[in-house]
């Protein structure tokens, strides 16, 4: 503080709501700023798509079901540009929607009806997860053919760059940083997620999946090893 100045408040995290139930929309958009967010609203996927290139939030509150693009083509559509957390909401049950909302780019998800609360407690834990720029300064990590670099955020496999989303770098730099240690499901969840998450501890398996399938397209070596009975390690890579 210099002259009397003090330094300006951060400002608030900005959370787009797409969701073409108006009500709803409404309702969450209003717990959301209640609770110190700066909030967006979008009622199809068109106007979500062009709303998230725009404005850039640090979140996305995506329904699966919208008119005009799904929320599965917009969550594609903004994993080409952005790589903000995107909370999938849906109204069925079945495990193949949440499995394929999970395949897009979505960090999380939610089966409705839920909780105001417990949406914006989800969005609150998505936040805390660390940024690049609040990284300490590691070295790059060496496996067999892959190396990631945690400061900036990159991974290269037999010196082809892979693309990978939010999610699924912080579970393979989580596995990585203890490249000999067996994680379970509930270590992964807090190391990436936070120990506040709560909700089903399968979807580190998904975000799994997508890891080694795409890992797999540049090589296909042992990078992530499942341990029977416990959960994942870091695999040699060669």
């Amino acid at each position: 503080m210099m002259g009397g100045m003090t330094d300006p408040a951060p400002a608030p995290a900005h959370v787009l709501v797409v969701d073409d139930e108006t009500v709803l929309a409404g309702m969450v958009a209003n717990y959301l700023e209640r609770a110190g967010f700066r909030t967006t609203v979008a009622h199809d996927g068109n106007r979500a798509v062009e709303l998230a290139l725009a404005e850039a939030p640090d979140v996305v509150v995506l329904d699966l079901g919208l008119p005009g693009k799904d929320g599965l083509q917009v969550s594609q559509e903004i994993r080409r540009h952005s790589d903000c957390y995107i909370l999938m909401l849906t109204a069925r049950n079945e495990e193949i929607d949440k499995l394929i909302g999970l395949s897009t780019g979505a960090d999380d998800y939610m089966t409705k009806p839920f909780s105001a609360r417990e949406l914006v407690a989800r969005v609150q834990v998505l936040l805390r997860r660390p940024r690049a720029d609040r990284v300490a300064e590691q070295p790059v990590r060496r496996m067999g053919a892959l190396s990631l670099d945690p400061m900036g955020r990159r991974v290269v496999v037999q010196d082809t760059e892979v693309e990978l989303t939010r999610t699924e770098f912080d579970l393979l730099d989580a596995l990585s940083a203890r490249p000999r240690a067996a994680f379970t499901r509930r270590q992964l969840v807090n190391a990436v997620w936070g120990p506040d998450w709560v909700g089903d501890e399968h979807l580190v398996d998904v975000h799994i999946g997508h890891l080694r399938r795409k890992l797999a397209t540049v090589a296909d070596l042992p990078f992530v090893e499942t341990i029977r009975g416990v959960g994942y390690r870091m695999g040699p890579g060669r």
